[in-house]
């Protein structure tokens, strides 16, 4: 099998270029396959993640203007050229598929070129985010162009979206669930006894740090001798934003922004609970790696992530944006031993659905059905 994957770009950490990493991986080595992935601005740059010697990389070179929309006339007088290459690219590789995997310009063409050849486009981000936008577009030009993606969305042949909650969204009946897999699945695990609560991910609004600053602020109202440690990299504004705020709140003893680690997994086991605040989720990789370090997870019942992957015997799903009942939940399970171990176990064996081969057996099934 001949696998075409199209991205940006994979020289910056984030959750495509990371599942990509994995996937193409395990094509490339476990399975034989011809993995080739178009880029469009890697500007001769190495990737981030580790991606396997016998995969094919090009870069188109169209180099969009990162700090302007897509749709920007700046931008838009690269498109010619990046359809173009595009399609001059897939004609000489001769895939048995193409997968769209970021969410770029390319989205928009790619169902219309080379027709004869299968297409799936991936969705990594919940479209509950556009909801609001779609009731008040604003004005006829964002309708029309909503109206527009639904419509290339019919064109390809398969969407993958990562959870059942998210097919409410879509206009189009093509498409087909497949979560993200599970990056590791450690022989050693947490032994639940360090107090530490650990959050990971890019610093960012979205993902609501500085709710779990305030939820840590009321936290230690009754318990102080237990330590929460955030790890990731993001908007430098947002940083010291939380810092401050964690300063200004008299946590500096207790709350530690801990930046990227490429360790996250000795980190989480040196833990003892996971905590995610997010405004939206979609299916955060991060939760799977937690529960396979056996760790119990308290989040909020944030549009649509958490809930597709915890339940009552794993963790603890939380009204969201209830700063009280979170710090509440956090603080019982904090002084539950048994629970608190009860959680790691069945943590750790819910992750067992999400093993590598089991998802890409899904992703090799779907490929040989639109093949045949």
């Amino acid at each position: 099998m001949r696998i075409v994957f199209i991205i940006d770009q994979v020289y910056l950490h984030g959750g495509i270029e990371r599942v990509l990493s994995i996937k193409a991986n395990y094509f490339a080595s476990q399975k034989g396959y011809e993995v080739f992935i178009l880029t469009t601005e890697q500007k001769n740059k190495e990737a981030c993640y580790h991606f396997d010697q016998n995969i094919v990389f090009e870069d188109l070179d169209v180099n969009y203007n990162r700090s302007k929309a897509y749709f920007h006339p700046v931008n838009l007088l690269k498109l010619p050229r990046h359809i173009s290459k595009t399609k001059k690219a897939i004609r000489k590789i001769k895939p048995d598929v193409v997968v769209v995997c970021s969410h770029s310009t390319d989205t928009y063409f790619v169902p219309f070129i080379n027709k004869k050849i299968p297409k799936v486009k991936e969705f990594h981000y919940s479209k509950f985010i556009e909801e609001y936008k779609r009731k008040n577009p604003g004005n006829l030009f964002k309708k029309l162009f909503l109206r527009f993606a639904d419509y290339v969305e019919t064109k390809y042949d398969t969407l993958v979206i990562l959870n059942k909650d998210e097919d409410a969204y879509y206009e189009s009946d093509n498409t087909t669930v497949i979560p993200n897999p599970l990056t590791f699945y450690p022989d050693n695990v947490s032994i639940l006894e360090s107090k530490k609560v650990i959050s990971a991910g890019r610093i960012a609004q979205v993902k609501g740090y500085d709710l779990l600053v305030d939820i840590w602020a009321k936290l230690m109202e009754k318990n102080d001798s237990w330590t929460l440690h955030i790890y990731g990299k993001g908007l430098p504004e947002y940083e010291k934003q939380l810092q401050k705020q964690i300063n200004d709140e008299g946590l500096q003893n207790s709350v530690f922004l801990e930046g990227s680690t490429d360790d996250i997994q000795g980190k989480m086991n040196s833990s003892s609970i996971f905590a995610m605040t997010s405004h939206n989720e979609c299916f955060p990789l991060v939760l799977l790696e937690a529960q396979a370090c056996g760790l119990p997870i308290v989040a909020f019942d944030c549009p649509h992530g958490p809930r597709n992957i915890i339940d009552s015997s794993n963790g603890i799903l939380v009204p969201h944006y209830d700063n009280d009942a979170f710090a509440e939940q956090l603080s019982e399970l904090m002084e539950d031993d048994d629970r608190l171990q009860q959680m790691g176990e069945n943590a750790r064996k819910n992750a067992t659905k999400y093993r590598l081969e089991l998802v890409m057996n899904q992703w090799e099934q779907m490929f040989k059905s639109l093949i045949n």
